[in-house]
């Protein structure tokens, strides 16, 4: 009975539509981020210039986020938390990289760019997994389809930072950069995490690793003096949102990873931009229908088209313990 559960599993989440549609819907819950963040700072009155309180919100959100998960784990699969040490180790090196490292540069970065353009910026996470899988993975290299795809992509990151006559070119390293490296943390990170969804629980993996990252944002935000106090429905509702959106998206995500081939799921980073800067233009008031702002969509959404076509193609269906590094 339980490998028959397995087995159903392991093939619902290989199937080419299952795949396209959690994907798909992970990259709409992170696309929601960015304005939700922003809408945070707001409601939470979190100036601009305040960096600290900027990490002791996202320290509340990823440890709450950590904790629904952990619960969840204990309900559901009625199992208590059994690790040994060195898997605590692991875990926690990925909590404090994935979670505490990324969002780090991540919340600063946000706040420093339009929820657009930053949205858009985050697809160079896929052409990070999709080259670093190439170089880590024997049976997930690069093809000339994956390239053009690839190339097509980050040309559209690149012409959303031109100005609406997209002739003159802006860039802030701690706007549009930190996004992009945030953007690089989550793609090294994350080929981390499925190796450790071999032998550990997603759940557990995420729940952990985002408790822990939450943990270290949080008391770095407080020891710089920063301090999140202004709690109204509004922007309790706006936390418990963003505390859901990891926990739900970083679960789904891991569990795509751990039975597919990282080129083949991280593609769909492409959509981030899309959702993202749609859900920017209706909930912050941006303009999302400038000319650079529709090339830029209309170039990675072709990346997405030319990466996704070879995989599908192929038919790749590996699970974790057939990768070979």
């Amino acid at each position: 009975m339980i490998e028959r559960e397995i087995t159903e599993k392991r093939s619902k989440f290989q199937d080419p539509l299952f795949v396209m549609l959690i994907a798909s819907l992970c990259c709409l819950l992170w696309g929601s981020a960015y304005p939700s963040i922003k809408l945070g700072y707001v409601a939470f009155n979190i100036l601009p210039e305040d960096i600290a309180s900027k990490y002791v919100f996202a320290g509340y959100r990823f440890t709450l986020a950590g904790l629904l998960l952990l619960v969840l784990f204990r309900t559901v699969r009625k199992r208590r938390l059994k690790l040994t040490g060195r898997e605590w180790a692991s875990l926690s090196a990925l909590g404090v990289l994935q979670t505490g490292l990324q969002y780090m540069f991540f919340y600063v970065g946000v706040a420093n760019t339009t929820g657009v353009k930053g949205s858009i910026m985050n697809a160079t996470t896929t052409f990070f997994s999709v080259v670093l899988a190439h170089f880590i993975y024997k049976n997930d290299k690069l093809s000339q389809n994956k390239i053009v795809g690839c190339v097509l992509g980050f040309v559209g990151v690149i012409i959303v930072n031109f100005h609406a006559d997209l002739l003159t070119f802006s860039f802030s390293l701690t706007g549009e950069g930190f996004v992009i490296i945030a953007a690089l943390v989550f793609s090294v990170t994350a080929i981390y995490a499925k190796r450790l969804t071999a032998t550990i629980d997603v759940m557990i993996i995420t729940g952990i690793s985002l408790f822990v990252g939450g943990v270290v944002l949080t008391l770095l935000g407080l020891s710089l003096g920063g301090s999140v106090t202004h709690f109204t429905l509004a922007s309790t509702a706006n936390l418990i949102y963003l505390a859901l959106l990891s926990s739900v998206a970083f679960c789904l995500w891991n569990l795509l990873l751990k039975y597919n081939k990282v080129g083949k799921v991280s593609v769909y980073n492409f959509l981030i931009p899309v959702f993202g800067a749609l859900l920017s233009a209706l909930f912050l008031g941006e303009s999302v229908l400038e000319l650079k702002n529709l090339v830029a969509l209309l170039f990675v959404s072709l990346g997405i088209y030319m990466v996704n076509r070879v995989v599908s193609a192929k038919g790749d269906k590996v699970l974790v313990t057939n990768y070979k590094p």
